[in-house]
């Protein structure tokens, strides 16, 4: 099932509760850590010749044959699950798999990864955004706070006025991600509680290998493999070892990892400890690509990563269902960000 959340009062719980909170932490910030590999994995493919559609493929194909088995086990005597929630799988694979690795990865091709990722992590100011022009209703302080507060963190993160230009390429890539990430949050939002995490990422992850495939064999998608050796700091390594590091450790492991935080911490609180694999990602880059973004581009982060901070802690001090104007107005819906880890995105 889904990350639950625990509303157990606090002098109620198990006299274990403490240690099983502060191993879903540690869990967490591993999952944190590995998915924060995956563009220096895959940058160092991309240099050796690979497609950013090859590497997403081959990601998104050994993920799904990996998670194939537990998503069966799960699923044993429920198959009319996949039924109910076939469209969810869909959308899930097509945009918050597919299409947001696709654009993140052709992001890092042309941006540091630091850079690219965050502009992929702009989603939550996204949501928050057309939230506000589609009721509008007009977001509490600190939520208005935090938005303004990432945009400001964009310009530095752009540093327009810097003697190294930003590919403007890359950042319409990046920025495409961040939106599919958003479209993911709504989805993910909707999507059914009956249905175990582990099934909808092995389903994403089929449906997006799948999209993948077809839109190389129609010719739609340039498809470039290599077999060059890559670089991952000071060593030289086979491809198959860069490869088996975007598969295992930063989709598999960091998937299965998430799940396991957002057990034991709640979806809320686990999507909030995933904003460290922004800096789990610079710090990547900086080891094994010797890449790193500019003080002010790590100014900006800073801002951007704040700004996203602020809007969470908005959403974990608001109950569910709470309206933006004190309750002047009717309730409104859940936030999409209520369930924004219970199954985590996969940049």
């Amino acid at each position: 099932m889904p990350a639950a959340q625990n509303h157990t009062p606090a002098r109620e719980l198990p006299i274990g509760h403490a240690g099983f909170q502060a191993s879903g932490l540690g869990i967490a910030l591993f999952s944190s850590a590995v998915f924060g590999l995956s563009g220096s994995f895959a940058k160092s493919l991309l240099e050796t010749g690979w497609t950013p559609g090859a590497a997403v493929t081959a990601r998104l194909t050994g993920a799904a044959l990996i998670l194939a088995l537990p998503a069966a086990w799960a699923l044993k005597g429920r198959g009319s699950q996949l039924k109910d929630n076939w469209l969810t799988i869909v959308l899930f694979g097509l945009i918050g798999v597919a299409s947001c690795q696709l654009f993140y990865f052709n992001a890092v091709a042309r941006l540091s990864v630091g850079v690219a990722l965050l502009l992929e992590y702009l989603a939550p100011v996204i949501i928050v955004l057309w939230l506000w022009a589609a009721s509008r209703r007009r977001p509490r302080v600190l939520t208005a706070g935090g938005t303004l507060l990432s945009l400001a963190g964009l310009v530095l993160v752009l540093d327009l006025t810097g003697a190294v230009k930003v590919d403007l390429v890359g950042v319409l890539w990046g920025m495409a991600a961040a939106v599919c990430l958003a479209i993911y949050f709504f989805i993910t939002a909707k999507e059914n509680d009956t249905l175990p995490p582990i099934v909808l990422a092995s389903g994403g992850l089929m449906v997006g290998a799948a999209v993948m495939w077809l839109a190389a064999a129609t010719g739609l998608l340039p498809m470039a493999f290599g077999t060059a050796d890559t670089a991952l700091g000071p060593w030289t390594v086979p491809w198959w070892v860069s490869l088996a590091g975007l598969v295992v450790l930063a989709t598999v492991l960091a998937y299965v990892s998430g799940v396991m935080a957002a057990r034991a911490l709640g979806s809320k609180v686990a999507s909030f400890v995933s904003l460290t694999e922004v800096l789990f990602a610079v710090v990547w880059a900086w080891l094994l690509l010797g890449e790193l973004p500019g003080a002010i581009q790590l100014l900006g982060g800073l801002l951007i990563v704040g700004g996203v901070i602020l809007v969470r802690l908005d959403e974990l001090r608001s109950p569910a269902g709470a309206s933006n104007d004190g309750g002047k107005s009717a309730r409104v819906p859940a936030s999409p960000l209520d369930h924004a880890n219970d199954v985590e995105p996969v940049p």
